[in-house]
């Protein structure tokens, strides 16, 4: 059974996480509306392999408090810290999925990358919003439309892999992990997140960042060309991967070859 510890954010936040093995630590940041539990497979690789793995709620998902402010990527890369600092965690590897990609950029942009060991972001396009010099956006999205393109949610966008093989792959993590819930609903609170979240450009951190980065990217997502791990390129420290047959949810619908994609790089960066 996982250490479950809560910690407290400098605005007074209660997040849940929880912390199983022993070794380099590998801290897990899931995305919008997901709970940690959707890194059930991860989290018994890495700890197979020799690592220490954390995962928790972002406020406002899963088992964390549900305050009413704070619902910007900066204030959960500020979160994420407080996770770090309150663990006494040694440079952590952070893998973040889709929205939790975007919120380890926001920790590199704010805080810099010296306390962590490198970052992992999955099927995460660095820009939402399509233009004249980025076409691997969300599907449909634009400077013309972004204002209300998530009003409701995330939308359908018709493109990718069908969503047959994505239910069947949650259906077996659902099984696995049992009654604990994977996914929360949207809310207008987590709203105004998603829509702060489809107003950012991580272009400039992709490339500059001095820690070791990889950008895995599904090679049939339904939200974004897989070709966004594009925006890596320039940068000696940064390398790319596309996993095959899957779509968004790289890490449950491929999780063997996400997890040896991952625990190669965390062998890279840690050198255990």
């Amino acid at each position: 059974m996982p250490d479950i510890v809560r910690v407290t954010t400098s605005d007074g936040v209660t997040l849940h996480v929880e912390s199983s093995g022993a070794g380099p630590a590998i801290l897990f940041v899931a995305g919008y509306t997901a709970t940690l539990e959707t890194w059930a497979y991860q989290i018994d690789a890495v700890v197979a392999a020799g690592y220490r793995a954390i995962a928790f709620d972002r406020r406002w998902h899963g088992r964390s408090d549900r305050p009413a402010h704070g619902q910007r990527i900066a204030r959960h890369a500020a979160d994420l810290r407080d996770v770090i600092v309150a663990l006494g965690l040694d440079r952590p590897l952070l893998v973040g999925a889709s929205m939790g990609a975007s919120v380890c950029w926001s920790y590199i942009d704010l805080f810099g990358s010296d306390a962590i060991a490198g970052m992992i972001g999955v099927d995460q396009t660095p820009r939402m919003i399509n233009g004249a010099d980025w076409a691997c956006g969300f599907y449909g999205l634009t400077e013309d439309n972004v204002g209300r393109f998530f009003a409701e949610g995330i939308p359908a966008t018709g493109r990718g892999r069908s969503a047959d093989p994505f239910l069947a792959a949650m259906a077996a993590l659902q099984a696995k992990v049992g009654d604990a819930r994977l996914d929360d609903l949207p809310t207008p609170d987590t709203l105004a997140l998603l829509n702060d979240h489809a107003r950012q450009d991580w272009r400039d951190v992709c490339a500059t960042a001095s820690c070791p980065m990889l950008l895995i990217a599904g090679r049939d997502s339904e939200l974004w060309p897989a070709e966004h791990v594009r925006a890596v390129a320039g940068n000696a420290n940064a390398r790319s991967s596309i996993i095959d047959e899957c779509g968004h949810v790289v890490n449950v619908e491929q999780p063997e070859e996400f997890n040896a994609t991952l625990l190669d790089f965390a062998l890279d960066v840690h050198k255990i």
